[in-house]
């Protein structure tokens, strides 16, 4: 009597987990507290949807030259039906995908300098950790609210800062020399090779603290910060800013990742369409951006991003 009810047991509990990974609607259901038979969608659904949205989406990420992780959590968390914890876990393994994808390359060009990304990468990687933690301990509203009122401010971020090619740096600081955050790379366009030096080093790594917890907190690409940080206020030129910012993003959203992961934030048929969709986006954004206009298509984004970032914060506020 006690073997068969332990095999019953058992078999719900494998029916309970095949439901979570069939079906993002259920998975849904399960995490609201709703009955999975309200899920009235098929299984292949949300998955097909994700796929053809994440797809447009990685053609706008390269023509308004932002990651698409910035985009992806504030936009799928206030248009699609999915709880903001599954978001926020396949937002970090989109935008990790990207990194992966773009840092050997950048690495051999010399555009991302280990010495540069490793002292900011256990700084923002160590906090990533701790603002997935947060994130997920906090409730859902107040981590609406938050993320509501970050993306306001990226779309404000986008909006009005000036990236520099190639900063002036007179004079490194100590910390700078000391951790040899210098270096150089060749430059195609004019065929010479430019030295580089950063200063400010220990405002920046403070501001990377910051970087890492909204990161991990909110499952966002820290691209939008990193390179305002490492290029204006650090002094690296611009072309090595943005290089090691894709690098630093496969070590921070890996920490953070690993916290989603384990706390079963992370649904295959959610995370693996919007990752497939978004990187075959990429390549045709590309070649679009050789017709297209940009600078049009960053405005019509940065104007998104308020539409959203409101929505978010009206969300939270249990307003919309």
């Amino acid at each position: 009597m006690i073997k068969r009810f332990v095999q019953w047991m058992q078999l719900r509990m494998w029916l309970a987990a095949a439901c979570v990974v069939a079906s993002p609607a259920w998975a849904l259901a399960e995490a609201t507290g709703a009955a999975v038979g309200e899920a009235t969608k098929p299984w292949w659904f949300w998955p097909l949807v994700l796929f053809f949205f994440c797809f447009i989406l990685g053609i706008i990420a390269v023509l308004a030259g932002v990651g698409g992780g910035v985009l992806y959590v504030p936009l799928v968390s206030g248009f699609f039906p999915f709880h903001l914890d599954f978001v926020r876990g396949a937002g970090l393994l989109v935008a990790l995908a990207g990194a992966l994808a773009a840092g050997p390359g950048l690495l051999r060009r010399n555009l991302a300098n280990l010495r540069l990304a490793l002292p900011v990468a256990l700084i923002a990687s160590t906090c990533a950790i701790a603002g997935a933690f947060l994130g997920l301990a906090l409730p859902t509203n107040v981590v609406q609210i938050c993320l509501g009122a970050t993306i306001v401010f990226i779309a404000i971020l986008l909006a009005t800062s000036k990236n520099v090619e190639r900063p002036e740096v007179k004079v490194q600081d100590a910390i700078g020399q000391a951790l040899g955050m210098s270096g150089s790379y060749y430059e195609e366009s004019t065929g010479e090779v430019v030295e580089w030096k950063t200063h400010r080093t220990l405002p920046g790594l403070i501001l990377f603290i910051v970087i890492g917890i909204m990161a991990g907190m909110f499952g966002l690409g820290a691209g939008w910060a990193n390179v305002p940080v490492l290029n204006l206020l650090m002094g690296a030129p611009l072309k090595v800013a943005v290089g090691t910012s894709k690098f630093l993003l496969s070590i921070t959203d890996t920490s953070a990742a690993w916290v989603y992961l384990n706390k079963g934030c992370v649904i295959p048929l959610m995370a693996i369409p919007s990752i497939v969709g978004l990187m075959l986006g990429s390549f045709v954004g590309v070649r679009v951006l050789a017709v297209a206009k940009p600078k049009i298509i960053r405005y019509i984004v940065i104007v998104v991003l308020l539409f959203a970032g409101l929505k978010a914060l009206l969300k939270g506020l249990g307003i919309g």
